[in-house]
Parts: structure tokens; sequence; C-alpha cells
């Protein structure tokens, strides 16, 4: 429903953006790009249409991160990110999208935070906000509000369609802490809600590595490379900037369940 709250004076570019929600929902490069297909359309017929803007950011982080790595996307994403927040200071979905692609693309976490803190000023409930807040927090190292912030948005949208990323963030977290076992009960809550994403199968395998499930551990590393045949650990650590103190580990753990280094 928040979604539908901020809509455009054109309303075919909020049908078009409406077609692509359940593309990019999957966060897997396939769906990103059906999305890309109705958001281009759509901003075409507005271009400063904050939230097209926020989710065509998304689909080309997701391009970027998971589909290549191609420079072009990554571009895309930044560029579509710095036009949800140029539009988008009245749309609290808007700036959750922007600051969470600033964060993971351009790494730049200080401005991801502000668009996160003024997505909350506008909209203190926006589970969005905290959900990408809480993995651009894993990733740059702090694991404790990531945690919170993952539990937050739980708390407040617990059916939420990108809940999963939640729930990814929290093993992260947990995982960073030492704190295996919830890691994998958290890797595993966010493969059950999104089985098609890499990633959540990537952290199973580093949990299943720390719980001496090496047999399981190296399974899902093979399903990592099913869902995503160009995965290298190193790539991903460098595609979100991860910090020392979470990549030197997960690393770690990512190659000894057989993933390339």
């Amino acid at each position: 429903e928040r979604v539908k709250r901020k809509r455009p004076d054109n309303l075919d570019a909020y049908d078009l953006l409406l077609r692509a929600l359940p593309e990019v929902y999957t966060a897997m490069p396939d769906g990103a790009r059906k999305a890309v297909s109705f958001l281009d359309p759509a901003l075409k017929m507005e271009p400063h249409y904050a939230l097209a803007h926020g989710f065509a950011a998304w689909a080309h982080e997701i391009l970027f991160a998971r589909g290549g790595k191609r420079e072009e996307d990554r571009s895309a994403a930044i560029r579509h990110a710095h036009e949800a927040l140029a539009h988008g200071r009245d749309d609290a979905l808007a700036l959750s999208f922007g600051g969470f692609v600033m964060g993971m693309m351009a790494h730049d976490r200080d401005v991801a935070m502000r668009a996160f803190e003024s997505s909350l000023d506008l909209s203190p409930s926006c589970a969005l906000a905290y959900i990408l807040g809480s993995v651009v927090s894993v990733f740059a190292g702090d694991a404790e509000r990531g945690i919170e912030w993952g539990e937050q948005a739980i708390r407040l949208s617990p059916f939420d369609p990108i809940g999963y990323a939640s729930l990814f963030s929290i093993a992260v977290g947990r995982f960073n802490q030492g704190e295996f076992e919830a890691a994998a009960d958290a890797a595993y809550k966010a493969f059950q809600a999104n089985p098609h994403w890499s990633s959540a199968h990537f952290m199973l395998a580093a949990t299943q590595v720390k719980l001496g499930q090496l047999e399981r551990a190296k399974q899902s590393a093979k399903r990592v490379l099913e869902l995503e045949p160009e995965f290298t650990v190193s790539g991903m650590c460098a595609a979100f900037d991860v910090h020392p103190a979470v990549a030197e580990p997960l690393s770690e753990a990512l190659i000894a369940a057989g993933l390339p280094a």
C-alpha cells in the first residue's frame, strides 16, 4: 500500500511501475531485466518519477551484482539513485532505494545513511528503509546496527516482499559476531523467503562451513553457481566494498565451501 500512495500524474507510468514490482522483487537478473523493460518507458513518460528511478536503481544494482558486473549497469544504478534522491525528497521509498544503491554501488555510506534517516523522518514506520539500511550496515562492518535494523524491519512488515534481505542482513551480522547457529537459522529463513536468490545460498554455505557441515556447504555452493554462474568471492566483496572484518572470514568460509575465489 505504501507504494500506491505516491502516484505520478501519468497513470500509465504508474501502471508500468506496478508491473515492474514482482520482477524486481526477485532480486535476480532475469527479473531485473524485465523490470527495466517496464521502468524505462515509465520514466520516458514521467522523467522525474522518483520511485520509478528508485526501482530502476535497484534493478541495475541487481544486474551489476549478480548479472555479470558490467560497468554500464553500475553507472545506470548510480545515475537512477541520484535521480531518486533528487526528486524523492518527499518520498520515503524513493529515498530508501536511492540510499541503498548509493551505499552498495557508489560505496558512499554517508549518503546512504543520510537517505535512510531522511526516509525515516518522513515515515518512521518505513520498513523498506530498515530493510535496505540493514544490508548497507552489515557490509560496512556494523553488525549490531544491521541486526537491529533487520529485526525492526521484520517487526514492522513481517510479510514484506523483500523481507529476505532483512534475514540476510541478520545472517551476515550474526556470522560476523561468531554466532554461527543464529546465522545459519537466519540464512535458512532467507532461503525459504526467496529460494532463487543466490545470496541466500552463499550465506547458507558460509554458515554450514562454520558448523562443520561441509557436504551441505558444498551443495549450497553448487546452487549459488547454478543461479549465478559468474559468481566469485572476490567479485562479490569488491562489488559491495565489503568491510575487511566481514570479507575476510566470509571469504574463507565461501572458498572452503568450494566457491571460486
